[in-house]
């Protein structure tokens, strides 16, 4: 953002009484700081709401521990900020300030956690690979459901096999992903239900939820489930085509 349009989005965030900027792109820390300071309130971006509202969706350990991956490998550049308060002096013998200190007392902290939780995941790969092996062994093809998030994947699953998982109209209900038996007409096959894409997704994201999206590498069919009366229907195609 120019100057010009800090002054214009700060005059309308008067106006509307505002008390939080979101931004649609990714934000690095320094422009995260700046925006805030010119504007006088909170400033987040894309990736903060998505994680933000991945934390409120999570209901297993698994899904908690991807989330906590996701949260903290977009916290830690972003510490510097957390500090600013405290007295940070320059570089040199004995002049480090109390601030410098507390952030790499942080850090470590932070990367000890982080290297906790992926061992944790690791396993829970290890385990996701093992059941599998195991379906591979059934003979049973198995389809994979992809699709936006809010599409309605969750919906069909639960329609075509009578399961009774948690559905509702809003975004990233489906954190962990969920394998049922469906028969049809003398047709065995696993339907298997997965985290809903989204444009632009973080690539925290991802990484974090790498044991939770090698279940598709593994589908013999990847069927994509689409909202059609969805507005930004083209979209929506197209960001989960590419992903």
């Amino acid at each position: 953002f120019g100057r010009g349009k800090v002054d214009e989005i700060g005059r309308a965030a008067k106006e509307a009484a505002a008390r939080l900027f979101v931004c649609d792109d990714p934000l690095t820390p320094i422009q995260e700081r700046n925006l805030s300071q010119a504007l006088g309130i909170k400033v987040i971006d894309r990736t903060a709401l998505i994680l933000d509202i991945f934390a409120q969706r999570a209901r297993s350990s698994e899904g908690k521990l991807q989330v906590e991956l996701a949260q903290l490998t977009y916290l830690l550049p972003r510490l510097v900020g957390q500090w600013t308060h405290l007295e940070r002096l320059g570089g040199g013998i004995g002049t480090r300030g109390p601030g410098e200190t507390q952030l790499e007392s942080d850090r470590r902290v932070i990367r000890r956690r982080v290297m906790k939780i992926r061992r944790a995941l690791e396993a829970v790969q290890v385990h996701r690979g093992l059941q599998r092996e195991g379906r591979r062994r059934t003979g049973l093809p198995v389809v994979a459901l992809i699709g936006y998030t809010n599409a309605g994947k969750t919906t069909l699953l639960n329609r075509l096999t009578g399961a009774r998982l948690g559905a509702a109209d809003r975004l990233f209900v489906t954190l962990d992903p969920a394998a049922r038996l469906v028969t049809r007409g003398g047709h065995a096959f696993i339907l298997t239900d997965t985290v809903g894409f989204i444009r632009k997704l973080p690539h925290e994201l991802v990484a974090a939820f790498r044991a939770t999206l090698e279940a598709l590498k593994d589908a013999d069919l990847l069927l994509h489930v689409v909202d059609a009366s969805h507005p930004a229907l083209e979209a929506h195609l197209a960001a989960v085509e590419g992903l």
